[in-house]
């Protein structure tokens, strides 16, 4: 018999078993995700023959139709699918995209990165949601938990990022793969490891209960909701028809433009009229929540130029004094690398913190994420004065720049994705989850208009010219961050007031 919820929400110790299932499932397809992300400014610039400002406005448009459909695909799971159906609906669409790429991605690039957009969207919100319906409202153990399965993002990003970029350029395996053929099997890969999760979710969805169920359905939360079948099946039609449209978007980035300037303020007006519908005091945790995700914008659109402008820098600024390991494959996977090592143990030091009643609330965490960004694009700057006359430098050095901006990520990240939850009311889980990426639609989307300004005020110079603008930006990012991080610690008051209970 299926556990109650209840039951999966009263386990003893620090991680309740179900946390690993989804943990497998999240790292496959964030293999994809990081996988894919990590190819799209090299492969613009040097297979498809992109200006570099051209190909970092692509990379943000591309990256903010992803996020931008979490928010459809978490309202979608809400109101018709639940997240079990969204997740599997959303897999299925981003194996299709990466198998159009991998059979020729100069012909077929925008086709498959439209199904990508649309599947990631489906997919990434709701399953982020089912962990935090793991945990009773207040558990103090749900940011401990948030940030394992945090680990479990970055293990796939760590594998994603660094494999499919290597293999793409020909720096892993080019004795076994014909050179014409390399960048069809980095992206083919993507494909594989999408359909491994889907079959590690299909056998762990027993252990979930009711979580995720579609509503109406005879075992869910919801039984009374009855979804007529029509609703679902124009869900799944309705996503196909708008593939050739997300084309055409994304490869003009005139049409991204007017894009972000109207999905922002419609979802405004959908969610203030979401609110008028709950009570004051859910109302005041709603408008807690959304200073949080206006916040995250400027975070990321700072922290996502690891995508953008320093994938360029990356790939023609830095040496390979790591180990010998590729420039661009540790740009992509670095931060990775250190969440998979720091996560846990930052989750037990929260939790050791809790019980010792020290642990800092959600706004100063939200506060040290931006201060330690702030300093990591400081780093970034001084690798500067590690330079030679070529506008080359150290691998060491940005490794070390990419570790303190992994700490603000840690301090912001995850704990983002817990407070989502609890601050959300009961039927608007997978909207504010949605909600929570649209935000990084935003800085995704404000990140590649940075990097793309900063290519264009570096045009026609030497290399070692293009090192010293790019570090000069880097160095304002920093400041930004920093100012940033102190104005959120000095409103905490007033959002912790907002906020009530939760914590």
């Amino acid at each position: 018999m299926a556990q109650t919820l209840e039951q999966i929400q009263s386990f003893k110790g620090k991680y309740p078993k179900q946390i690993w299932g989804l943990f497998f499932s999240e790292m496959w397809e964030r293999f994809c995700f990081y996988g894919m992300r990590g190819m799209l400014t090299y492969f613009m610039i040097t297979e498809l023959l992109m200006k570099e400002d051209i190909a970092q406005l692509q990379y943000g448009a591309t990256q903010a139709f992803v996020y931008a459909f979490t928010f459809v695909g978490g309202l979608f799971a809400d109101k018709i699918l639940g997240f079990r159906k969204s997740l599997f609906w959303g897999g299925l669409m981003m194996i299709v995209g990466s198998a159009i790429l991998a059979l020729d991605p100069h012909e077929n690039f925008f086709l498959g990165i439209a199904f990508t957009i649309i599947g990631t969207g489906f997919f990434k919100p709701n399953i982020s949601a089912m962990v935090g319906k793991l945990y009773r409202p207040n558990d103090s153990r749900t940011d401990a938990g948030f940030s394992l399965f945090y680990a479990g993002i970055n293990m796939g990003a760590l594998l994603g990022g660094y494999l499919c970029i290597a293999i793409g350029k020909g720096e892993l395996f080019s004795q076994f793969i014909p050179e014409a053929l390399r960048w069809n099997v980095s992206f083919g890969l993507a494909a594989i490891v999408m359909i491994i999760s889907l079959i590690n979710f299909h056998f762990i969805q027993k252990s979930l209960g009711t979580i995720g169920l579609q509503p109406g359905h005879p075992d869910s939360e919801d039984q009374e909701r009855k979804i007529p079948k029509w609703q679902e099946y124009a869900v799944y039609i309705g996503t196909l028809i708008l593939i050739p449209i997300i084309m055409i978007m994304v490869s003009k980035t005139q049409y991204t433009d007017l894009f972000m300037y109207i999905i922002g303020p419609v979802t405004l007006l959908y969610l203030f009229y979401e609110m008028s519908k709950v009570t004051a005091a859910e109302r005041k945790k709603l408008w807690a929540a959304l200073i949080f995700i206006v916040f995250s914008i400027l975070f990321w659109g700072i922290y996502e130029q690891s995508g953008g402008s320093l994938s360029i820098f990356a790939a023609k600024n830095l040496n390979n004094d790591l180990l010998g390991l590729d420039p661009n494959g540790v740009n992509n996977s670095g931060g990775a690398f250190y969440i998979i090592l720091l996560a846990p143990l930052v989750g037990l030091l929260w939790i050791w913190l809790s019980k010792r009643r020290l642990e800092p609330n959600t706004i100063v965490k939200f506060g040290l994420g931006f201060l330690f960004l702030g300093l990591g694009f400081y780093a970034l700057y001084a690798t500067r004065f590690f330079a030679d006359l070529q506008g080359v430098t150290s691998l060491n050095i940005f490794a070390i720049a990419l570790l303190v901006i992994t700490f603000g990520e840690l301090c912001l990240s995850p704990i983002g994705l817990s407070i989502m939850t609890k601050l959300s009311t009961k039927n608007l889980q997978g909207m504010m989850m949605g909600l929570w990426f649209l935000a990084s639609a935003y800085g995704q989307y404000v990140a590649g208009i940075i990097g793309s300004k900063m290519a264009q005020a570096k045009e026609g110079g030497t290399n070692y010219e293009a090192l010293i603008t790019y570090t000069e930006g880097y160095k304002q990012l920093g400041i930004y961050a920093l100012v940033a991080g102190v104005i959120l610690i000095l409103i905490s008051p007033f959002i912790k007031k907002l906020m009530q209970e939760v914590r």
